[in-house]
């Protein structure tokens, strides 16, 4: 039976200040906290109320049939709680609907896959707990910053545990190959693939309302009709985009939202269903592995990382920052470590970028992107500082790195020790069924009876006999003692 995979992705830019050379070691604070509460706010009211009262609400009339995944950045969740609670308050709306799976990505929605693996590894893990105690479940599947993957970062989040992963079907990649089967990473099978098939996925979230556009006025029935005249054996149809698409990309006006609700009852029609991604990777078997030797993402029409890595600005921006990775990863400042997570976001190597691809580019305050560029090396400057005040310049990459490697050592014992008192326990808990199985099963012991007792009056007579026997004794004594 055919498929739809809808998936919906919510983060939200940190905007940066103003920032002078003159401010480096003077100032610490990089936030333009009226640019983002404002900015939080709009598109809170904007697109993700509207929006997710929307999805409860087709979760809501469909008894459970339909089915979305939702990905959260870590930083979008701090504001989010900060600025917008009510749409924190939605998305456990969301999620007790039980039609909602969470998925897992880096925090800081950063470029960590394609600079360290450390920083990496410990923003995922990070984000997966944090979703976890939200909505009180673990993320079985993954989806990186916009979609970026390539062979090396899956076979790396294979090894977090993961049991599947959504990037883009790019082109590139795929060449003859369809985007509607389900694929493995090559270097870990047991990763299975999702891949976005962009041309359905953005006549929704870029040409829906857009009058030029051949297909305009899209409705859900026609939208379903070409899902349908897909080939039989093409299953799965996995449909990627922005939530921010919903009310803002797309707005309201353009009746985007009630195309959103007739989907699941013109699917249902042509017997169309709706999954999660942990249901498709977990009933559907991959086809074939995906080779990708470099890395590919959903952005712009090359697919890959050049527009955040693309030109000499970008690169030296995205060098200087890894560069104190190590250092920033031994701290425990927590200013230092939320700090590290905002300046990691993609868009601020985004405004700097110089490709032209025939798209309007918001740069927020930027007028260009030396501008950005600019203002973005001033700040990490000064957080450079703060980073070497706390681990000077003058600890040599030789004694960091033993120290990294002992704090790496000690983590891989303390997890050994760990899995080894999982075991002792396990084998205690054992133990104790089985004492306590051979005690119900064993038989009770044989009590020999006691001699029989001889009954009531004769042991009176023997009294009798025994006390009239001492008396006489006693008398016969009592008249030898008289004669005397």
């Amino acid at each position: 039976m055919r498929t739809i995979c809808l998936y919906f992705e919510i983060h939200q830019i940190i905007h940066l200040k103003r920032y002078r050379f003159f401010d480096i070691g003077n100032d610490h604070y990089y936030y333009d906290d009226y640019a983002n509460e404002t900015g939080m706010n709009e598109v809170a009211e904007r697109s993700y109320i509207p929006a997710l009262n929307t999805l409860i609400e087709m979760a809501k009339n469909s008894g459970g049939a339909f089915k979305v995944a939702l990905s959260i950045s870590g930083v979008a969740l701090e504001q989010l709680e900060i600025h917008a609670p009510a749409v924190i308050d939605l998305l456990h709306q969301l999620n007790e609907t039980g039609c909602c799976e969470f998925l897992c990505e880096p925090y800081s929605h950063g470029l960590s896959s394609l600079a360290n693996e450390d920083c990496f590894r410990e923003e995922v893990l990070r984000q997966r707990d944090k979703m976890k105690q939200m909505f009180g479940k673990e993320p079985k599947v993954f989806r990186n910053s916009s979609l970026i993957y390539s062979d090396e970062i899956g076979g790396l989040v294979a090894s977090m545990g993961f049991k599947g992963m959504l990037t883009e079907g790019a082109k590139h990649v795929l060449g003859w190959k369809s985007p509607h089967y389900v694929y493995h990473c090559n270097q870990a099978p047991s990763l299975k693939l999702l891949l976005r098939d962009f041309k359905l996925s953005d006549d929704i979230s870029l040409r829906f309302s857009n009058s030029d556009w051949a297909e305009y006025p899209l409705f859900a029935d026609k939208y379903i009709n070409w899902i349908d005249a897909l080939p039989q054996e093409e299953q799965v149809i996995n449909i990627f985009m922005e939530l921010s698409a919903l009310g803002m990309a797309q707005p309201l006006s353009s009746n985007i939202l009630e195309f959103m609700k007739a989907l699941p009852e013109c699917a249902k029609a042509k017997g169309i269903t709706f999954s999660t991604p942990t249901e498709i990777v977990t009933k559907l078997k991959s086809v074939s592995q995906l080779d990708v030797a470099y890395p590919m993402s959903w952005v712009d029409e090359e697919r890959d990382t050049s527009c955040w890595l693309g030109n000499v600005m970008q690169r030296e921006a995205f060098n200087k920052l890894y560069s104190v990775a190590e250092r920033v990863h031994l701290c425990d400042d927590r200013r230092i470590k939320q700090d590290w997570d905002y300046l990691q976001a993609s868009n601020n190597f985004r405004f700097m970028t110089t490709k032209n691809n025939g798209m309007w580019l918001n740069r927020g305050i930027y007028d260009s992107p030396y501008d950005a560029f600019t203002n973005y090396m001033n700040i990490l400057g000064d957080f450079i500082k703060r980073v070497d005040a706390l681990y000077p310049v003058d600890v040599d990459s030789e004694e960091l790195n033993s120290l990294l490697t002992t704090i790496k050592n000690q983590g891989d014992e303390i997890t050994e020790l760990e899995k080894v008192l999982a075991k002792l326990q396990a084998k205690v808990e054992a133990a104790k069924k089985t004492a306590v199985k051979k005690a119900t099963n064993a038989k009770e012991p044989v009590v020999k009876e006691a001699p029989a007792t001889k009954s009531k009056p004769a042991a009176k007579k023997a009294e009798v006999k025994k006390a009239t026997a001492e008396s006489k004794k006693s008398t016969g004594k009592a008249k030898k003692a008289a004669v005397k």
